[in-house]
């Protein structure tokens, strides 16, 4: 097969702060040695590793380090890393909207990025006017964007706005029709970030069946980030990880996905927060979730106990009710269990306190990764804070104690109901 993505040792160093050296010599000195003269950066320095948990010293970070991988002709690669760990950089470089700062890549044929709403669209600029215009961009004529329009338009269900500034438009337009262009004016190369995440069910689906037929069915090569598990099982046939800017895994995406999340249940099941309503009446502090009489680093056995403690702050008058909601969900996120304090006249006082919820064992299946979201909703029935990135937790596969069947069930959860024979 061919290789039309070659990255090799690539890395990408970024200055906290002031960017310029402090000297108008200096930074000519700098431009001249790299621009003219094709020598390393005389002042690059050492720099941290970029973990966002600790205090560096150094006020030069790399977002990325000796990054090195390839990728085939009609393949589709997963990115996938928790935040931070240097996804988005990596896809700009790869779209040549910023420079590394060692190493190369090589890319063969044409390349269409969506990274962000609004990338590569003039807001003042109708949906018609920007698709011909990226149309240009990519070098195809006027007659190749004109046997594509209609299907562009209606992909992105926008026909009634195509001749409305693209600025009026919704987060979710926007993508739609962004998606939509990127995807159908023929680049060997599709570059998509998070951004579907702003579309609806019905489009993550349209889109991610689209992206199958460029691959499958045209051959063209597609690089897929998403925190959507599921979408990156479903759509790539591999994956690399990234942690701190390194790439620490690279194989076959259900591999990797598998990697990630039990690495992410690991390290995530207890988390310190401070998210707070938008009148700074109600703060969510901490979410954490632990096998009772256990620490929270221990393994979660499918006979433990689960707790799942909430740390609040409430500043809401006593005429407020408030009501916490924990929602689980599974590895492709779908919500699987619900629970309130509502439920059980679990009342929401002023100040700062926890709550615990417990869980019965016997009720998630082993060898799975369950994700926790916390949903706190006042007296409209209006939620006023939803948070989805809190903490994970991993059944261990390994102590196994219900029945004979060690394969993987269908089902994340179970229930222990009553068999017996009848006459």
């Amino acid at each position: 097969m061919t290789t039309v993505i070659e990255v090799e040792n690539l890395s990408k160093q970024y200055r906290l702060g002031n960017v310029g050296l402090g000297t108008i010599g200096a930074d000519l000195n700098r431009w001249y040695q790299t621009s003219i003269r094709r020598k390393e950066d005389p002042y690059l320095k050492i720099g941290d590793e970029n973990d966002r948990s600790v205090k560096g010293e150094s006020d030069y970070v790399w977002a990325l380090r000796n990054i090195n991988f390839e990728v085939q002709q009609g393949e589709v690669l997963g990115i996938i890393g928790r935040n931070g760990a240097g996804k988005s950089t990596l896809l700009k470089i790869l779209s040549r909207t910023t420079t590394p700062t060692t190493g190369q890549i090589k890319i063969k044929g044409r390349v269409a990025s969506l990274l962000e709403v609004g990338t590569g669209f003039h807001p003042e600029l109708s949906g018609r006017e920007n698709i011909f215009l990226n149309g240009a961009i990519l070098g195809m004529t006027k007659k190749e964007i004109i046997s594509k329009f209609d299907e562009i338009v209606d992909f992105a269900g926008v026909e009634r706005y195509i001749d409305t500034p693209v600025k009026r438009y919704s987060s979710g337009m926007y993508v739609r029709l962004a998606f939509g262009v990127a995807a159908h004016l023929e680049p060997e190369i599709l570059i998509v970030d998070e951004v579907l995440a702003v579309g609806d069910i019905e489009f993550q689906k349209k889109a991610i069946g689209k992206m199958k037929d460029v691959s499958g069915k045209d051959g063209r090569t597609v690089l897929f980030v998403s925190h959507n598990m599921a979408a990156v099982k479903s759509l790539c046939s591999k994956a690399i990880l990234l942690e701190n800017g390194n790439i620490t895994a690279a194989g076959t995406a259900d591999n990797i996905v598998a990697q990630y999340s039990v690495g992410d249940a690991n390290l995530l099941n207890l988390k310190k927060l401070n998210v707070g309503s938008k009148d700074n009446l109600f703060f969510l502090k901490e979410v954490a979730v632990k096998a009772r009489n256990k620490n929270f680093s221990d393994v979660i056995n499918e006979n433990d106990f689960i707790e799942i403690i909430i740390k609040y702050e409430n500043h809401f008058n006593d005429e407020t009710a408030l009501c916490l909601t924990v929602a689980i969900k599974g590895e492709e996120g779908e919500y699987i269990l619900s629970a309130s304090t509502e439920d059980d006249k679990c009342r929401v006082k002023r100040g700062i306190h926890y709550v615990k919820m417990n869980i019965p064992p016997f009720y998630f299946h082993h060898g799975r990764t369950f994700y926790i979201e916390v949903i706190v909703v006042s007296n409209s029935k209006e939620p006023i804070i939803r948070e989805s990135d809190g903490v994970c937790f991993f059944v261990n596969p390994e102590q196994k104690l219900l029945g004979s069947w060690y394969g993987k069930s269908r089902a994340p959860i179970r229930g222990l109901f009553k068999w017996e024979e009848i006459d």
